[in-house]
């Protein structure tokens, strides 16, 4: 990788403390709702983030959800502890996208597309890969904020941006700037905070499934489906829809049922 990205990486602060307790409550079979509910409580901004999406026409919950308990229920721990990931990358990383031309504020709603998406589909397909998948999914585009940093110190932001509007592919203009991808930096970030193995190496093989040994490929193939279907800046075309269709029909992954999702999402 890039000497400039390493050292990017190398600077991200660790994640709060709080998301250290909300990942071993995750881990440990004995750990219930109440617990986690319990930790979500005592910061604020996850708090609120939890809640004003718990009430988002993305989810499509049918109630008005008011209090952590029933929002951290209703999403489940894997998704809440996407949320707590997503939460601290927003508060604690320098964020400019410009040259993706997204904010810091579109970039959470991307995140939590992409997990919305996983939810309303996956779930469906195997709920017990969500324990990976869930939070995967919100830091699919983690990567970006690293390739975007090191784009605007090079004085490069208008250039790069240009190709970006007009690729067919973003992933082509970052390999040609900096010989890798975002999906490749984020599977690096998973890495340096110590992420579970599956998240690391399905995040790295999200453009390349097949590659990845053969109990990582399902969460890759999910993560690529959803990648596909949704673009680096958040929309859903027709023909983005088509390919990730085409994609879950190939891998035999229910595509009527993707296609209800993101329907859903479309029309939200």
């Amino acid at each position: 990788m890039n000497k400039e990205l390493e050292t990017g990486i190398k600077a991200l602060p660790p994640l709060p403390e709080s998301v250290g307790k909300i990942q071993a409550i995750c881990s440990d079979v004995n750990a219930g709702i109440g617990d986690l509910a319990n930790v979500v409580s005592k910061d604020p901004m996850l708090t609120a983030n939890l809640l004003k999406a718990s009430n988002s026409p993305l989810y499509g919950f049918s109630r008005e959800i008011n209090n952590v308990t029933q929002a951290v229920s209703l999403f489940g721990m894997a998704t809440v502890k996407g949320f707590a990931l997503s939460s601290a990358v927003k508060s604690g990383v320098k964020i400019d996208l410009s040259p993706y031309g997204i904010d810091a504020d579109r970039f959470a709603i991307i995140s939590q597309e992409y997990n919305a998406l996983m939810s309303r589909w996956y779930k469906k397909i195997d709920n017990s890969m969500m324990e990976i998948l869930a939070p995967a999914s919100f830091l699919i585009g983690v990567g970006q904020i690293i390739i975007a940093n090191q784009i605007i110190e090079d004085g490069k932001k208008d250039e790069f941006f240009g190709k970006i509007k007009e690729a067919e592919n973003v992933n082509d203009v970052e390999n040609e700037y900096f010989n890798t991808d975002s999906t490749h930096v984020a599977a690096a970030i998973f890495n340096h905070w110590r992420f579970e193995y599956e998240m690391v190496e399905s995040i790295k093989h999200v453009n390349n499934p097949a590659e990845a040994e053969e109990d990582i490929q399902g969460y890759a193939k999910a993560l690529q489906i959803v990648k596909t279907a949704i673009s680096y800046n958040g929309v859903i075309t027709d023909a983005s829809q088509s390919k990730a269709v085409e994609l879950a029909t190939e891998y035999g992954l229910q595509p009527e049922l993707l296609t209800e999702a993101l329907e859903s999402i479309r029309n939200s």
